[in-house]
């Protein structure tokens, strides 16, 4: 009996240092892209544009600590945007402008490497997240929906206040980044001159929040 309860309390007491080695970071806010925008375009356009080149930006990412200060896992992201406004379009040859409603995503999936000093004896946290994936965009225009995937990476800064043992919490910056270089376009594929490529470059602010396990 007495060997049975030392062998649970070592199981225990390793099941608890395996389990403090997880931590889990969700965090929302907001993203701006920051390609340029065509140009060429009427004013009416411009504003059609700028309303998708920012949104809301939420991201999740799960580590395992290898050694102290470094870890390793899965990162998820997700921007989303909408616009309504008007473009330039033609009618019995006649340009008029025509209303139109988008709304764009793009997600991001990928493996995660982190670097922080959570090691340190203090309630000040900073941190270095980097992800390399899949990074994915969709865009639907009233019957119309591109979408298109390419080689993604994610680059997140951030500090966090140690308010628990098992949480913290701060504000991060993000650098998104990926080029697409074809989409299709109701099944139908459409490969991209140089000057035409898809970037999904963007910049976000966001609160995050740590959890330990």
């Amino acid at each position: 009996m007495i060997k049975k309860l030392i062998a649970l309390g070592l199981f225990s007491i390793s099941a608890m240092s395996f389990a403090q080695k997880f931590s889990v970071t969700p965090s929302v806010g907001y993203a701006w892209r920051v390609a340029k925008t065509a140009s060429g375009l009427s004013r009416e356009e411009k504003e059609y544009v700028k309303g998708l080149k920012s949104g809301m930006n939420f991201d999740v990412s799960a580590h395992y600590e290898i050694k102290k200060g470094m870890a390793f896992g899965l990162k998820y992201s997700n921007y989303s945007a909408s616009s309504d406004g008007y473009i330039l379009g033609y009618i019995d040859g006649m340009p008029v402008s025509v209303p139109v409603t988008t709304k764009d995503n793009i997600t991001f999936f990928g493996v995660s490497g982190r670097l922080s000093n959570d090691n340190q004896p203090t309630k000040h946290k900073i941190f270095a997240d980097v992800a390399l994936g899949v990074m994915s965009y969709t865009s639907k225009t009233a019957n119309v929906k591109a979408k298109g995937s390419t080689l993604g990476a994610e680059l997140d800064l951030g500090y966090q206040y140690q308010v628990t043992k098992n949480f913290l919490i701060g504000p991060k910056i993000g650098l998104s980044g990926g080029t697409l270089s074809k989409m299709k376009y109701n099944g139908v594929t459409y490969k991209f001159g140089e000057d035409e490529k898809e970037s999904l470059h963007r910049v976000s602010l966001s609160a995050a929040a740590s959890f330990r396990f």
